[in-house]
């Protein structure tokens, strides 16, 4: 019988317009060789040309779908993307915590979403303590924006000292791993840290804490729609093939600039 895939669990909102969240970390995952299983966390109105609506589903309804997935399928790696409210975000930390010790998921990546491409508001400031005080400490890797990463740091992130910065107080909340995508930045170049003496991930284990920065061409798009998501759910499959963490951020660009764009506000297809 022929080798399985590898199981990757998304936790995320669904877009029905399938630009982002859920649907878009399927088609990504499915396109890596893998086998996409989720948990939906919101559901929301938005097509390409934004979002108008978004309502999170009820915590507990979280958990019971996340508590059936673990106790029946082999999970080789998490995506964690839109948790919406600090009751979501709780739960979710829950799940993951509770697991220490035990057998802990493996190959967690947080997408700190804090808002859309289109300036909706997706997690509020409940959440986002929340997410800083009990979810990073739980995650291997984690991968905000510049944008993001100011808010979670508490400081201004606007060139490549402060993202140093910000990914050292990332560090500091737990994460092992901290990518930081400066695509608002006036070049495209995105930041990679990581702490060894952090790691629980062993292709992270021997190293030095170190910086290391990507730089690339811009690529031109009438919508970002799902630009992030995608990017950050190819690292979080790579991680799980026991790919080292450089060649994933690396690459996950190189994944984003042969995906197909079309529509009227050129809805991303992986």
């Amino acid at each position: 019988m022929a080798d399985r895939p590898p199981v990757v669990l998304t936790i995320a909102g669904f877009d029905p317009s399938s630009g982002a969240g859920v649907t878009a970390d399927i088609k990504t995952i499915a396109a890596h060789g893998c086998y996409g299983v989720s948990c939906i966390t919101a559901m929301t109105v938005q097509s390409t040309a934004g979002v108008r609506r978004v309502e999170a589903v009820e915590p507990a309804l979280v958990t019971d779908v996340l508590e059936e997935l673990a106790s029946d399928i082999a999970i080789a790696a998490v995506h964690i993307g839109m948790l919406v409210n600090g009751k979501v975000v709780k739960v979710v930390a829950e799940f993951l915590g509770q697991r220490i010790g035990k057998a802990r998921l493996p190959n967690v990546v947080l997408d700190p979403i804090l808002k859309s491409s289109s300036g909706a508001n997706l997690l509020d400031a409940a959440g986002t303590k929340v997410l800083v005080e009990r979810l990073i400490p739980l995650v291997d890797v984690i991968t905000p924006n510049i944008d993001e990463a100011a808010v979670l740091a508490g400081m201004k992130v606007t060139d490549l000292d402060e993202m140093r910065a910000a990914a050292g107080k990332l560090h500091e909340m737990g994460s092992a791993a901290v990518v930081i995508t400066g695509g608002h930045l006036d070049k495209a170049i995105d930041l990679l840290s990581f702490d060894e003496a952090r790691s629980r991930t062993r292709s992270l284990q021997g190293r030095e804490a170190t910086f290391q920065f990507y730089s690339r061409h811009w690529l031109r798009l009438c919508n970002r729609l799902g630009v992030p998501s995608s990017a950050r759910t190819r690292t979080r499959r790579s991680r799980l093939v026991g790919e080292d963490i450089r060649d994933c951020s690396n690459f996950r660009r190189t994944y984003l600039g042969a995906r197909q764009w079309s529509g009227s506000s050129s809805v991303p297809h992986a």
